[in-house]
């Protein structure tokens, strides 16, 4: 295999992985169907809010129906708080109250006495807004990593030299994972990290596994079995990376009114 097709097939495989883990994330809109008089209305519902009230938007839903937003701090036991949607710029508009950093809202909605998403509520978490100059270089950095893995993998399935391949992409796991990736952390959230041994983020320590192992692989460079560790590595860091973004990250305890990791599961 010529090394362009080497490169075409890394750029495709790591797409594929960059999108199923954006639309499988915990903070990824919600896709949600509303049935009416046999029509159906798709929508988007929001799980990620910046430090402002989040409007939740009925888009297509016809003015002659009656709709609720119920919402509650999350997790907590308090009772649903429910206002009616308003009809505001010719569609159905109703507010999620703005959280501390990293406090959370579990929400549905009732549109004429049926209940969605049907299945359960959906939580929300607020953040500070984070800068494109900081959260841009972040993502274009972990894509990079990624690639660059999966091409050094190419390489040592096609018999070819990998070795520089492999140090590009400990430092760019690097950079984006510990560099960047705390400095996105620490402006959404407040702290700067909080995996291992700090905090169960399963961002943070999925970074930290995949980092050592290629640590570890970039160590034994001269073995001569080294390839099957850097294969090793590289698949596991598919394998975790595959983890949706986000997950048992930063929430904020209503109880004690700071910021820890999500213990559930």
């Amino acid at each position: 295999m010529r090394k362009w097709m080497c490169w075409l097939l890394a750029v495709v495989i790591t797409l594929v992985l960059s999108v199923y883990q954006r639309m499988t994330g915990p903070t990824n809109p919600k896709r949600v169907t509303v049935e009416l008089n046999g029509e159906s209305y798709r929508m988007k519902l929001p799980r990620s809010g910046v430090q402002q009230d989040e409007t939740v938007v009925l888009k297509g839903i016809p003015a002659n129906v009656h709709a609720q937003l119920h919402y509650r701090r999350y997790p907590t036991s308090d009772a649903y708080t429910t206002v009616d949607f308003k009809w505001e710029d010719s569609q159905w508009q109703a507010a999620l109250p703005v959280q501390p950093v990293a406090g959370k809202l579990q929400y549905y909605i009732t549109v004429d006495g049926t209940d969605y998403p049907v299945d359960e509520p959906l939580v929300i978490r607020f953040r500070n807004d984070v800068p494109a100059s900081i959260l841009i270089p972040h993502i274009l950095f972990m894509f990079a990593a990624m690639l660059f893995a999966v091409y050094t993998l190419l390489l040592i399935i096609t018999r070819k030299e990998y070795a520089k391949w492999l140090k590009i992409t400990v430092a760019t796991l690097f950079v984006g994972g510990f560099i960047l990736g705390p400095l996105v952390q620490h402006v959404a959230f407040g702290p700067w990290w909080t995996g291992f041994p700090f905090g169960t983020d399963l961002t943070d320590n999925k970074t930290l596994i995949s980092f050592l192992f290629f640590v570890v692989a970039w160590a034994t460079l001269k073995w001569k079995y080294n390839k099957w560790v850097v294969a090793f590595a590289v698949l596991l860091m598919v394998l975790i990376f595959s983890i949706p973004h986000s997950t048992n990250g930063s929430e904020y305890d209503y109880a004690t009114q700071q910021i820890g990791t999500e213990q559930r599961s």
